[in-house]
């Protein structure tokens, strides 16, 4: 299993509403708004056989008031 985290940046005013369609795509295991230069870090499991820029780019930045992401790679949980 490969777990990243996807930080977003939401449309002005926008940040609930997209929270919301990541919450009813059942793609993230959590989701939390956030401060800075990024809305919502939203952090995700998928098969270690699957490409998480793919899992990105057709899963995540398709949704809709989704302006830019950055995707954080992990190697290890402690």
């Amino acid at each position: 299993m490969q777990t990243f985290f996807v930080e977003i940046k939401c449309k002005l005013g926008k940040t609930y509403d997209v929270a919301s369609r990541l919450a009813d795509a059942e793609i993230a295991s959590e989701i939390y708004s956030i401060a800075g230069h990024f809305d919502i870090l939203a952090k995700f499991h998928i098969d270690d056989d699957a490409d998480i820029g793919h899992f990105v780019g057709q899963q995540v930045q398709t949704i809709d008031d989704i302006v830019d992401t950055h995707t954080i790679i992990t190697f290890k949980a402690f």
